[in-house]
């Protein structure tokens, strides 16, 4: 089966940018909302989005090219009647996703793959009993997925190979950078990764060790540099002569001591607070959104450089 029908179901941030990523990749795209609000403010919020990757030549197509192949249903059923892939991103809430689960394997066609872009339920916990339940998957992106390609592809113990394998390919095809999770860890791989750092820089600043200005820097103008481009194991690997070896004889030790050391934070209000107030300081609460349209242009103009380099190489 080769996909050509994508059904996004929740029409919030998550959902229109999976939208837009299935949309200009050449899929047709339907995108529900239990809310009939949230749905009617979908397209225009999408074409907006859309414009501005048209401004940094982000997509091969007109703006209005990209944009009819997204159509808002009201109805779950008509949203989902024609989907090769369902992507859902309704709240983090174990029963609502089970429910809708149920009435997704009711409502598609039988080889339907239905994902969800869950950040840390596994697939297990919502789909248990469904009789469907071997064509289920997480397909956990990053946020914006239109602007940030990972996504992490997590089956749950009776998905099926095949799915696995169908569902990398279509978003390999939607461009994405599909991973596998081999088997179901909470928060899968990103979010522990993120979580451990963040952890380390939580209990730095906690200590006192540095400002949360300078642990920024520390990551944007330090290891963010590399790891804009390679993951910290090939990161490592240019780091010793000899390689991975090499560096795990020379810097092993140094990391063991620096672990044993550790102190892990407990997600104090104390040190939250703290941390907030110094943030507000630097950012007012009511330019919060608006630095988050910055940080997506930011984003964007990373693309269109990582595509040229690429475009380059080829």
């Amino acid at each position: 089966m080769q996909a050509k029908n994508i059904a996004v179901i929740g029409s919030g941030r998550i959902g229109r940018a999976w939208a837009i990523v299935f949309a200009k990749s050449g899929f047709d795209v339907t995108i529900h909302d239990a809310s009939k609000a949230m749905l009617d403010g979908a397209i225009p919020a999408i074409r907006e989005s859309v414009q501005d990757l048209a401004s940094f030549d982000l997509i091969d197509e007109s703006v209005d090219t990209v944009v009819s192949r997204i159509t808002a249903r009201e109805h779950l059923a008509d949203a989902v009647a024609e989907a090769d892939l369902v992507q859902e991103n309704i709240a983090e809430v174990v029963e609502a996703k089970r429910a809708l689960f149920i009435e997704l394997d009711r409502l598609t066609k039988p080889d339907s793959i239905l994902a969800s872009s869950t950040s840390g339920l596994p697939a297990s916990m919502f789909t248990e009993g469904i009789d469907g339940r071997a064509r289920c998957l997480v397909a956990h992106p990053v946020n914006p997925p239109s602007l940030v390609p990972l996504v992490e592809l997590c089956g749950a113990p009776w998905t099926s190979r095949d799915t696995m394998e169908r569902a990398r390919a279509v978003y390999e095809e939607a461009r994405q950078k599909p991973v596998t999770v081999n088997r179901e860890i909470s928060g899968f791989l990103l979010n522990r990764l993120q979580g451990a750092l963040l952890d380390e820089a939580l209990s730095l600043y906690e200590q006192g060790y540095a400002s949360a200005a300078d642990l920024d820097t520390v990551i944007r103008d330090g290891l963010a540099m590399r790891w804009s481009f390679m993951g910290p194991f090939e990161t490592i690997d240019l780091n010793a002569p000899g390689g991975v070896a090499d560096y795990a004889a020379r810097y092993g030790g140094t990391y063991k001591s620096i672990a044993a050391g550790r102190l892990p934070f407990d997600w104090s209000a104390e040190t939250l607070g703290k941390l907030d107030a110094e943030r507000r300081a630097v950012l007012p609460r009511e330019q919060i959104e608006e630095r988050s349209r910055w940080r997506d242009r930011r984003l964007m103009a990373l693309l269109a450089h990582r595509r040229d380099i690429e475009d380059g190489e080829a």
